[in-house]
């Protein structure tokens, strides 16, 4: 990663997690667009090159790619290490990498969970703690922890351990903003809804009342209202007015209404003749 001269502007740096596809690579055009160099980080080493390659291509911007799987363990210190030995300054640091696993807890598989936890949970808080520290010695920075609008719930069958790792990451995330009060670092939660990205196949959701029912907002969307909130140093962004009015439901009292409503919204329809669907 090439460091920036005197004889140039600087430019300011976003690191982001999953940022080869779905929401992930919309948030890495926002900010490409909008004049930052980028530090892209996936697993799949193919569709995180081509991601950086088209980016280059398109928006004139540095692309670092570093091919990761940040299940693994230590893989938060490794990413961290790679990018101070590259020179590089992280001036926003995106965690949008996620994963999900829909289905009852009982049935889910145990490997799948640990990952999952590991992912959404751990790897998002060292990232935050390992970053941190050079912000606010600048004095700058910005921080976006991808949560999602489930957080706002007290929680939901089928999908519990999910939603309660996205209540973690929005608590963190408030938590946090508390602590750099006045420090010039601010970190911000984005908190989608039903999207069109691959995500309901890949988690299994996709049969759900919610991502039946409810409107989709485009990963573009939620993106460019990523970026604003984010550089504005707002606390956490809902896109879409539905998904608003929904968490804003999910913390008003009774909390319990809202979590039936969710359960509700999370539950498929049994096939023919089966107690319950398997995904």
């Amino acid at each position: 990663m090439p460091r920036h001269t005197n004889n140039k502007p600087e430019r300011s740096t976003a690191l982001i997690t999953g940022g080869s596809r779905g929401i992930g690579l919309e948030l890495a055009k926002a900010f490409a667009q909008n004049g930052h160099d980028l530090v892209l980080v996936a697993r799949g080493k193919e569709p995180l090159e081509s991601a950086s390659n088209r980016l280059t291509e398109e928006y004139g911007c540095t692309v670092t790619a570093i091919p990761l799987d940040l299940t693994a363990e230590g893989a938060s210190a490794d990413l961290f290490r790679q990018v101070q030995e590259q020179g590089a300054r992280i001036d926003v640091l995106v965690n949008n990498a996620g994963i999900a696993d829909y289905g009852p807890f009982s049935d889910c598989d145990s490997g799948h969970l640990a990952a999952m936890l590991q992912l959404n949970v751990a790897s998002l808080t060292l990232l935050n703690r390992l970053f941190l520290p050079d912000m606010i010695e600048r004095g700058s920075g910005r921080i976006l922890n991808v949560a999602s609008v489930v957080a706002f719930f007290a929680g939901a069958s089928n999908w519990a351990a999910y939603v309660a790792s996205k209540q973690y990451v929005l608590a963190l995330t408030r938590g946090l903003r508390n602590e750099l009060r006045g420090t010039g670092v601010s970190v911000t939660a984005l908190c989608p809804g039903p999207a069109e990205t691959g995500f309901a196949d890949l988690s299994g959701v996709g049969r759900t009342r919610a991502y039946r029912w409810l409107p989709k907002v485009h990963p573009s969307v939620v993106a460019r209202a990523a970026y604003r909130g984010t550089m504005a140093g707002r606390s956490y962004i809902v896109p879409g007015l539905l998904n608003k009015i929904n968490a804003l439901l999910g913390e008003l009292p009774p909390r319990g209404i809202a979590q039936a409503v969710l359960s509700f919204l999370l539950s498929t329809r049994p096939a023919s003749g089966q107690q319950r669907e398997k995904l």
